[in-house]
């Protein structure tokens, strides 16, 4: 009872005094592996270069969008210089319009003045005219008795004549002003006719150049979509690389990893098991090793976890003690985390588990001549067993 207290009191001191970081290796020293790394990075590769040659030409996709956009922006600024230009020219032709509509309405209304005035002048004629011929040999008489003297009657018959003369005359000039009215009134019609026709013209052009506007618009929000769509492409195939030279250089690690355990192997030299002396503590630190690493595995991934330290035991290129082997620098995480120490402090093992520490120091291996294990990862071959895979 003492020795056995002592013991476990020896071996909470080593593990309390050697706590140090440990990480599982992360490859198979195996030559199958490393080829299948070898064929699986070069695969890996031709996808990235695929990967690069689609974002290659993303980027080319989206400098023809740009150029053509560009363009189209050049397009657009001048439609819409024409445009306003065009607007411009419309607003005035209405402003002409709208002034020779007024210059019509005032030469219609000169026009309706002078068409009063000759019809006055006509009726006023008219009458004198009938009064003269209904009334001629009361006047006859009147100039004729009324007269001073010969010259006075000459003078009296002269102003009669003058008179008629008058008349004529002012319905000659009411007549021409009517007929240089009406003329005027004519060529405003038809200068507005043509201002009219040219309004229309002018309407269909904004029209069109409105149309082409829009449809350049619309181009350029379809381009800028369409490059948008593209840059989310190439957003997507660049995080795709990204994702691909993380998963290359992982590989390319495990197969420097796999190039480096097969060198070690190479240089191994293997002891039986009957050719290893055993400490007194070395089952119970066994067994609390297999307990913190395999604890909640089956009882063969119990026994796997001894194998291994068991293999590395009688290799060469490891301590040749099960001390040596559990303490080395990095090796298994629960020395570096201290939960050996704590399983060591409070005999944490299991029944299995020194029953798995047992067999495994007599020599039974779940898993040949595994030197390693780790929970899985992608591309990592070995033999399974629970959640770890030994290689």
């Amino acid at each position: 009872m003492r020795k056995s207290l002592k013991r476990r009191k020896i071996a909470v001191f080593m593990a309390a005094v050697v706590l140090v970081c440990a990480f599982p290796m992360t490859s198979y020293a195996d030559n199958d592996r490393i080829s299948d790394l070898e064929e699986e990075i070069k695969r890996r590769n031709q996808e990235k270069e695929q990967t690069e040659n689609e974002i290659n030409e993303r980027k080319d996709e989206i400098g023809d969008l740009q150029e053509t956009t560009e363009g189209l922006k050049g397009q657009l600024n001048n439609l819409n210089t024409n445009l306003t230009q065009v607007s411009n020219n419309l607003a005035e032709l209405e402003q002409q319009i709208l002034e020779k509509n007024l210059e019509i309405e005032i030469t219609q209304e000169q026009l309706a003045e002078a068409r009063e005035t000759e019809e006055a002048q006509y009726a006023a004629m008219k009458k004198r005219i009938q009064f003269m011929y209904e009334k001629r040999d009361f006047v006859m008489m009147e100039m004729l008795f009324g007269a001073a003297s010969f010259s006075d009657l000459l003078n009296r018959n002269d102003y009669i004549e003058q008179l008629a003369e008058y008349d004529r005359e002012q319905l000659e000039i009411y007549q021409a002003t009517r007929a240089e009215i009406e003329e005027k009134e004519a060529q405003l019609e038809a200068e507005k006719k043509e201002l009219d026709e040219l309004k229309v013209s002018v309407e269909a052009e904004q029209s069109r150049v409105a149309g082409l506007v829009s449809q350049t618009s619309g181009k350029i929000s379809s381009y800028q979509n369409e490059i948008q769509a593209t840059e989310a492409e190439m957003r997507e195939y660049e995080k795709q690389l990204q994702e691909q030279k993380n998963s290359i250089a992982q590989l390319q690690k495990e197969l420097e990893e796999e190039r480096r355990l097969s060198q070690l192997a190479s240089q191994s030299a293997w002891r039986d098991i009957s050719e290893i002396s055993f400490a007194d503590g070395d089952k119970y630190l066994l067994a609390n090793l297999i307990y913190c690493e395999a604890g909640n595995q089956p009882y063969e991934g119990q026994i796997a976890v001894g194998a291994v330290v068991m293999n590395r035991v009688m290799s060469s290129v490891f301590p040749d003690t099960v001390v040596g082997v559990i303490y080395q620098n990095k090796q298994f995480s629960p020395v570096a985390s201290g939960r050996l120490a704590l399983a060591l402090a409070e005999n944490h093992a299991t029944e299995a588990c020194y029953r798995a520490a047992e067999e495994a120091m007599s020599g039974r291996t779940t898993v040949g001549n595994c030197l390693f294990f780790r929970t899985p990862i992608e591309g990592l071959t070995g033999t399974q067993i629970g959640g770890h895979i030994f290689y």
